[in-house]
């Protein structure tokens, strides 16, 4: 049953990424296979500058410098356009930085196409360097991890109501507990663990992953850290297993390929 519920889910998620209309696809030729991606309609500040320099052959010729398995593939960077090897790379360009457009259906999938950014302490506003782009390979998450991070957030809102409700009622438990009142002691139990109860089910900051983000994370895989800290501005919806060549190449210190992954070039699907 759960089985068919997460591929209700998928289905539905490929469904949605595919009615996409306000921007054609686009495909990402390079020399370890080709990916298809469509950009976002609900990003169009993204959507729109990506999709003036893929028709401007901005990043023809250009490498994915930055490789880390089992994360992302970055690539687009322009000083890394015929960059001798071994050399460090990957430079971006503050002239070329967009106000973030965060959407909560918008998460960091495996395929997830994303903007990458300079760090909080530079760039409180966590405006994108949208002079090149990253592709999410991540790792498939376990049922178990997926209820950690919601448990990560939710524990200490959970830890403040027993604190607040239940904590100053242990000296009459203790009471109740002494005088063998079993009846009592339960009763009381019940009502405090009741009242926890029925306040964590309505307090707010309290944070569930949504169905579809669950169902991509434990099928696809992902990057759940990255979420709400980076805009995504589409997908890869064919050639997923060229992210995971690219991803397997051995890299240098500086996480560069030891052997070039080139983007031969990106061009509007006709």
């Amino acid at each position: 049953m759960i089985r068919n519920i997460l591929t209700f889910i998928l289905i539905a998620a490929a469904w949605s990424a595919r009615a996409q209309n306000n921007y054609p696809a686009i495909v990402i030729e390079t020399g370890y296979g080709t990916m298809k991606a469509i950009l976002y309609d609900d990003t169009p500040v993204h959507s729109s500058h990506y999709l003036k320099l893929v028709r401007e052959g901005y990043f023809n010729g250009t490498l994915f410098h930055r490789v880390v398995r089992d994360f992302v593939i970055q690539g687009g960077a322009q000083d890394s356009r015929n960059a001798p090897a071994g050399v460090q790379i990957g430079g971006g360009r503050t002239d070329m930085e967009l106000m973030p457009e965060f959407r909560t259906n918008r998460f960091h999938k495996k395929g997830a196409l994303a903007a990458p950014r300079r760090g909080d302490d530079e760039n409180p506003q966590k405006k994108s360097d949208a002079s090149q782009f990253y592709i999410v390979q991540g790792k498939v998450y376990t049922p178990g991890r997926l209820d950690t991070l919601e448990m990560i957030v939710n524990i200490p809102i959970k830890n403040k109501l027993i604190s607040t409700h239940y904590l100053p009622h242990r000296g009459r438990l203790d009471e109740l507990k002494a005088a063998n009142n079993a009846s009592g002691f339960n009763a009381l139990l019940d009502s405090l663990l009741n009242v926890v109860d029925s306040l964590y089910a309505a307090a707010p900051g309290k944070f569930l992953l949504p169905e579809e983000r669950k169902a991509a994370y434990a099928s696809l895989g992902g990057i759940d850290r990255l979420d709400g800290g980076y805009t995504v501005f589409g997908e890869v919806v064919e050639g997923l297993e060229v992210i995971d060549r690219i991803a397997a190449l051995p890299v240098d210190a500086n996480s560069r390929p030891e052997t070039d992954a080139k983007i031969i070039r990106i061009y509007v699907e006709e």
